[in-house]
């Protein structure tokens, strides 16, 4: 069934039916082209902030291929839409790429967490978020190279977040009661922590996680600049990837 013009949601239903009920290649090869811009979607979300050596097309690659097991693991009898369950599965595809590759050395790792610890028990004893000075002197090193690891920390805390939020927000067709048990829990955590966050930064998350506007997209609806955006953003996961770490013990 290929057209010039988009598929009705009548004609999908039935690509879903002819695909699910006889097996029909044809069929899920029209699912797969009707489905195409959600990984380029998702996967322009997930590059925004990576380093320029990472190739868009093995992201793209990767994302096919995990739209392709959507499809394939897709029941169409829970009456969930395809979706919100496909951005999820085409998100861990590419996320999946991302950390085979390991694109972070292990010294820009030590470095990122001792960064995130050090910022966490300032923002404690201060009450307030620490200064570029206070951090800079904290960690022992200068203004210049303070900068140089936090545009690093902007690519790199991306991915753990959208762990947390494509894994634990969206619906996954998952019966192991165990994992349920975990998901639930710390999507509870992690809707505490976000609403613990300043307005702002609260603003950011939902766009950027929510809305999956980019961060130039929401610099331009909050009228303020990239970088600002950018900055509030990395304040923000920050944030909750501490309330997370420190809520790990509940598990156990």
């Amino acid at each position: 069934m290929q057209t010039d013009k988009p598929l009705s949601a009548a004609d999908v239903a039935n690509l879903w039916k002819n695909y699910k009920n006889n097996d029909n290649i044809k069929a899920r090869n029209s699912l797969i082209e009707n489905y195409l811009p959600l990984v380029n979607i998702v996967v322009g979300h997930i590059a925004y902030n990576l380093p320029a050596h990472i190739e868009r097309d093995d992201l793209i690659s990767s994302g096919f291929f995990g739209l392709m097991d959507a499809i394939a693991r897709f029941d169409i009898s829970l009456g969930i839409k395809f979706e919100t369950y496909a951005k999820s599965r085409v998100r861990g595809a590419v996320l999946d790429y991302l950390r085979s590759k390991d694109w972070l050395s292990v010294s820009l790792r030590k470095k990122i967490k001792l960064y995130e610890t050090i910022y966490t028990k300032l923002e404690v004893k201060l009450q307030r978020m620490p200064q570029k000075a206070e951090l800079a002197d904290a960690m022992s090193m200068n203004l210049d190279d303070l900068h140089r690891l936090e545009v690093n920390i902007n690519a790199a805390t991306l991915t753990p977040l959208e762990d947390y939020i494509s894994g634990e927000y969206v619906l996954n067709q998952d019966n192991n009661i165990e994992k349920k048990i975990n998901r639930d829990f710390i999507k509870q955590k992690l809707a505490e922590a976000i609403d613990k966050l300043p307005k702002k930064e609260k603003l950011v998350i939902a766009l950027y996680y929510s809305e999956e506007l980019t961060l130039k997209e929401i610099g331009f609806t909050l009228k303020l600049s990239e970088a600002r955006i950018s900055q509030l953003h990395k304040k923000a996961v920050l944030r909750l990837r501490g309330y997370l770490a420190r809520s790990k013990a509940d598990l156990f």
